[in-house]
């Protein structure tokens, strides 16, 4: 076996490649509590539970990383409170919200914007350039996506209308989109599974007031065992496990080509609920799927390493953040995907 310095940097990245397939099955997840949830539970109190129980999950295997590396990583606690705000509070909460007013066709369809976006900031601010090979695989994976929301039919495209809704969900994309970047150009001294758990923490302070206003407003629920059951789904797969593998994808193979796993979230809901509705997939999915895949194999195809943020970081005004990361050793480094890696093979 090769035990040379670059094979742990191939395993990780060979990892991270099947994690691109992997992940959005935990994240469809998501589509069937966004189903469920109307009438049973609100949306603030789903995200907060959703992610206290993530972080009860979380704590215990990165609480000796957290306390080691507490007197670096306090000064990060603002950039990890904003972080938490964009990815616990508005990607969650948010989108339950829109899903009250708007269709899931438009959610889809605000959704396909992000990997696009991602790919477009990727490029002028790392310089993760896709070749003409890989924009081609970004562009079938874009077409299967929009076959499966617009069931084939060109009709329900010039169909569709825009409500209040979709303002909801469109703050979401573009904070995921925020988010995503972020997640790659501050660096940090934890290593990824250490920091989303910080990053959590930081979600369900920011979700805390909101959800007591909400609570205030519409009372709690009636039918507690399934709001808790919904609640303990989101936590366990779209996030613990979903958020846990986009971290260490971000680390891996970088935002852009990351960002494709959302393309894939429409063809994995079909099939979730197909199991568990008994909604049978039609000829625009099994088509749909037959350019997802291979888009995303291409899009992934000759991909070299993104460039660490710690040797590419661009200019930016001091931070808390940069001045850890200034301070982070080659050992806190090679730990972070290490202990992703581990936890993932836990899971």
């Amino acid at each position: 076996m090769n035990h040379g310095p670059g094979s742990s940097g191939d395993g990780r990245r060979r990892f991270a490649h099947a994690l691109l397939f992997i992940a959005p099955a935990m994240w469809s997840a998501n589509y069937l509590v966004a189903r469920l949830a109307p009438g049973v539970i609100e949306p603030h109190l789903l995200a907060l539970l959703r992610w206290t129980f993530a972080l009860l999950l979380m704590l215990p295997i990165a609480a000796g990383e957290l306390r080691r590396q507490w007197p670096r990583w306090r000064e990060e606690i603002p950039d990890m409170v904003v972080l938490g705000a964009l990815g616990m509070w508005i990607c969650g909460a948010f989108v339950y919200i829109g899903g009250r007013t708007t269709t899931a066709a438009n959610i889809g369809l605000l959704y396909a914007m992000a990997p696009v976006m991602i790919a477009a900031v990727s490029s002028r601010m790392f310089g993760d350039r896709l070749s003409p090979v890989q924009i081609l695989g970004v562009a079938l994976a874009a077409s299967g996506m929009l076959l499966i929301i617009l069931k084939g039919s060109l009709e329900n495209l010039l169909a569709v209308r825009f409500t209040a809704g979709d303002l909801w969900v469109l703050t979401a994309v573009l904070c995921w989109t925020t988010y995503s970047i972020l997640l790659r150009r501050q660096p940090s001294c934890l290593g990824p599974f250490a920091r989303l758990t910080a990053i959590t923490m930081g979600g369900v302070l920011v979700l805390l007031p909101f959800t007591a206003a909400e609570i205030v407003d519409v009372g709690l629920p009636t039918d507690w065992p399934r709001a808790l059951m919904l609640a303990a789904i989101a936590a366990l797969l779209p996030g613990f496990g979903a958020y846990q593998a986009y971290s260490f994808m971000q680390r891996e193979l970088g935002p852009a080509r990351t960002g494709l796993v959302l393309y894939l979230g429409p063809l994995y809901a079909a099939l979730v609920a197909w199991w568990l509705l008994g909604e049978r997939p039609v000829w625009y999915h099994a088509l749909g799927a037959c350019l997802i895949l291979p888009g995303i194999y291409l899009a992934n195809r000759s991909a070299g390493p993104p460039a660490r943020p710690a040797e590419t970081e661009p200019s930016r005004p001091p931070s808390a953040l940069a001045r850890s990361a200034g301070r982070q050793d080659p050992a806190a480094r090679h730990d972070a995907g290490t202990v992703a890696a581990r936890v993932a093979d836990a899971r």
